[in-house]
């Protein structure tokens, strides 16, 4: 993990602190139940089946994750899926990765930040905790420069709804061609990485093993 993943990772008790006294949070047993719910870079689009970050999670936690990407889902839409797949799955833990579609289609972030903010409430409502992870926002130069950085959205709502925020880990993977299929897809060493920032992140908060 390079340098700048690493600083994402050690802000997260910081931003926990910021947003009152940072919570215990219980850890995920090997064998629970994980939501992955997010578009296509939580389905895995860029890589083979089975190089997704959700199913490298898996095999580093011992979780069942349930991969709930659908590529070119926005945020807008996700408020309507969220509620049936807890129902069915009843996660322990729900890793939410959303909101690059909407950015492709010029919606403004407080519009996005709502629809999120909506998903995050429906997961806590079925007694799951939710974990944010910091999706990068559209810039040309970003595009072109492969200097992507983290929408803000994600760091305010975060501390508004006093929950986890994952940073820098997809901007870090999209910032290295190396590690993408394309301007807005990992590749198979992409979702590594991604999985490996993921990871490291749940472990420092308590919540992975």
């Amino acid at each position: 993990m390079n340098r700048r993943s690493f600083l994402g990772i050690l802000a997260l008790p910081l931003l926990l602190t910021a947003c009152g006294k940072a919570p215990a949070l219980p850890a995920v047993s090997a064998g629970a139940n994980v939501l992955a719910f997010g578009d296509s870079v939580t389905y895995g689009t860029g890589a083979a089946a089975g190089e997704d970050w959700p199913t490298l999670l898996a095999a580093r936690t011992g979780w069942q994750v349930i991969n709930a990407g659908i590529p070119g889902d926005t945020a807008q839409a996700a408020t309507a899926r969220i509620r049936p797949l807890l129902d069915e799955h009843q996660p322990r833990l729900v890793i939410i990765e959303i909101g690059g579609n909407d950015f492709l289609r010029r919606r403004a972030q407080s519009a996005v930040k709502e629809d999120i903010r909506q998903i995050v409430a429906t997961v806590k409502s079925a007694g799951a905790q939710p974990v944010l992870v910091a999706v990068p926002e559209l810039s040309l130069f970003g595009l072109v420069a492969s200097k992507a950085s983290d929408a803000p959205l994600y760091e305010a709502l975060a501390e508004e709804e006093r929950i986890p925020l994952i940073a820098d880990v997809f901007s870090d993977v999209l910032s290295r061609p190396e590690l993408t299929a394309d301007k807005i897809h990992p590749n198979a060493r992409g979702y590594q990485e991604m999985a490996t920032g993921i990871h490291a992140a749940l472990q420092q908060i308590g919540l992975a093993p």
